[in-house]
């Protein structure tokens, strides 16, 4: 049944196969045997796809409850000996998870020895439900509707440069400034091209955000901001280490950024159970006491 399930959900054998370890012929024969037992076809196969006929689409939503309850019932069992056990995975933007959530993960983990946890880092927005995921931390506005969601936060981001950079190239006195300025975009975050600041007057300045350098990851925008390649936004978690020994300096310190709103997604039902419940209540309190995210 969880393999009919997972294969459901992912739409290919050989996934599902990898994720459990065993060779593609056993989850293939699972679902065949399922298939037998129950007398009637649940998945079409083709060479190029598979698709779920009408009777697998009703018996996956029944075998995903089924699951639901036999995974609930042994958590029972834990709960009577208070001790916590099974796994929960959990995806996360590569440099918040780095730089900041493996630590919490460990520690929770520390508290609770018998909880495996598996952490996913990617910067890509996965669907949950399809990657067998618990919960994602997330950076953004949200689309997911059918997942349930915590609101962590407002994450504060600052415009920063290495001194190095400005002796070379000046220091930005005004948001017009930045246009003659070498720059450094993520170019995985909507709209990144275009900065929206506001003055100490609580005037708003639009000012194109050039291309010379463009990254797909933080880490590698924090190394380049090190490195003098130019001037970038930046989440204060990401680079409060590099500020505080004066490795990097703010820019245009008087001008605010919007901040990101951060969240906790849940896949459907899973904070139900109590070890995804405790670390997604662990994970809101670390996040929240994360330098520069505010309420």
């Amino acid at each position: 049944m969880r393999s009919f399930v997972r294969v459901a959900e992912r739409g290919s054998f050989s996934a599902v196969a990898r994720e459990m370890g065993v060779g593609q012929a056993t989850v293939s024969r699972h679902v065949a045997e399922l298939e037998q037992a129950l007398g009637t076809t649940l998945i079409n196969r083709t060479t190029r796809r598979l698709s779920l006929t009408p009777e697998g689409g009703r018996y996956h939503e029944d075998a995903r409850a089924v699951l639901r309850l036999v995974e609930e019932a042994a958590e029972g069992l834990y709960r009577a000996s208070d001790a916590l056990s099974g796994s929960v995975r959990v995806s996360c933007t590569a440099a918040l998870g780095v730089r900041q959530v493996a630590r919490a993960l460990f520690a929770f983990q520390d508290r609770h020895p018998r909880v495996e946890i598996d952490l996913k880092l990617t910067d890509t927005r996965i669907d949950l439900v399809q990657e067998a995921a618990d919960i994602a931390i997330r950076l953004g506005t949200l689309t997911d509707s059918s997942m349930q969601r915590k609101h962590v936060g407002l994450s504060r981001r600052i415009l920063v440069a290495s001194r190095d950079y400005l002796e070379r190239h000046g220091t930005p006195t005004s948001p017009d400034d930045l246009r003659q300025h070498r720059t450094i975009r993520m170019s995985n975050v909507a709209d990144s091209g275009t900065l929206v600041l506001q003055g100490p007057d609580r005037s708003m300045a639009t000012v194109p955000f050039g291309d010379r350098l463009l990254l797909d990851h933080g880490l590698a925008a924090r190394e380049a901001i090190v490195q003098g390649r130019g001037i970038a936004p930046a989440h204060l978690w990401l680079i409060d280490d590099l500020l505080d020994i004066g490795a990097i300096v703010k820019v245009l310190p008087d001008h605010r950024l919007e901040p990101v709103p951060l969240s906790i997604l849940a896949a459907p039902g899973r904070l139900r159970i109590q070890r995804v419940r405790l670390l997604v209540d662990s994970l809101t309190a670390f996040l929240r006491g994360l330098p520069g995210v505010a309420n």
